[in-house]
């Protein structure tokens, strides 16, 4: 049951990063300038990521419903589904989730897109209190899920521009390069900014530490293969930074190089699925 959890937790936190990526850099990378073919190609993409996150969120509620009652059979049951959502705090968390989903999928059907990005930034919203992020009570426990908003956000803004430039690198012929890898650069120091700060902060208020100890076991080996990752990430992203001249003429490696760190950032996504179930070893005193 264990590893299902951290399945289904990864397959949720990946789509909803994705869409919510790739609906923030869509104007900033291409204008409101409509672009049929990529707009197509994005809203195909999007459906089928609201999709899987719906069936993966319902998926993470009978998974955390079973763990609780201790039976696959108690998951199946009406009442005991509506207890865990009325009676605990991620199902009162997760209702919520749930229900915006399920908005999302109706709005991507319409479709209306004055709708998806406010829905976007509500559903990534949710995911905040989930896992250690309810760890702590009062005034701390607030500012930690708000952390964690802001800490999801750049993830997820990098993670799904990604996948966005990924789509207009299939487009043939596609717009000019040069200032689009400009734009999503330049707004990629913040993102890292961003990323680390209130990673480093995650990491501070949970484990009590600069860094949670001992480092190659348990919760900090885990961190540590999410850092290494995250690494890789910046360091493909400074080399294509560098050779930003040179884009139009080196598109098929170009292609490689953001393919290669947009999974990267998966894996990292599969790290912090891993992180989020196990004890982040707080240090008393």
């Amino acid at each position: 049951m264990a590893t299902l959890l951290v399945l289904c937790r990864f397959v949720h936190f990946s789509v909803v990063l994705l869409m919510f990526g790739a609906c923030v850099f869509r104007p900033w990378l291409l204008g409101t300038t409509p672009q049929p073919r990529l707009d197509r190609s994005l809203l195909r993409v999007t459906r089928v990521l609201a999709w899987t996150g719906l069936v993966s969120g319902v998926a993470w509620l009978l998974l955390i419903t079973a763990s609780m009652a201790g039976s696959w059979e108690a998951a199946l049951q009406p009442a005991t589904v509506q207890l865990v959502l009325g009676k605990t705090f991620f199902g009162q968390v997760w209702r919520w989730h749930v229900l915006l989903n399920l908005l999302l999928v109706i709005a991507l059907i319409r479709p209306w897109p004055a709708l998806r990005l406010p829905m976007l930034g509500l559903l990534l919203a949710t995911l905040a209190p989930v896992g250690h992020g309810a760890m702590l009570d009062g005034l701390s426990g607030r500012l930690l899920i708000l952390n964690q908003v802001v800490h999801l956000a750049c993830v997820g803004a990098w993670l799904g521009g990604l996948l966005l430039l990924m789509l207009i690198l299939r487009q043939t012929p596609g717009p000019a390069l040069e200032p689009i890898l400009r734009r999503f650069s330049g707004v990629g120091y913040g993102l890292v900014a961003g990323l680390l700060i209130s990673g480093m902060i995650n990491v501070r208020v949970l484990t009590g530490q600069l860094w949670p100890t001992p480092l190659f076991s348990g919760f900090a080996l885990v961190l540590l293969i999410k850092v290494m990752l995250v690494l890789g990430m910046l360091a493909l992203a400074l080399l294509n930074r560098l050779r930003l001249d040179s884009c139009e003429q080196r598109l098929g490696s170009l292609k490689a190089s953001v393919i290669l760190e947009w999974s990267l950032g998966v894996c990292a996504v599969a790290a912090v699925s891993l992180l989020g179930t196990l004890p982040p070893m707080v240090v008393a005193g």
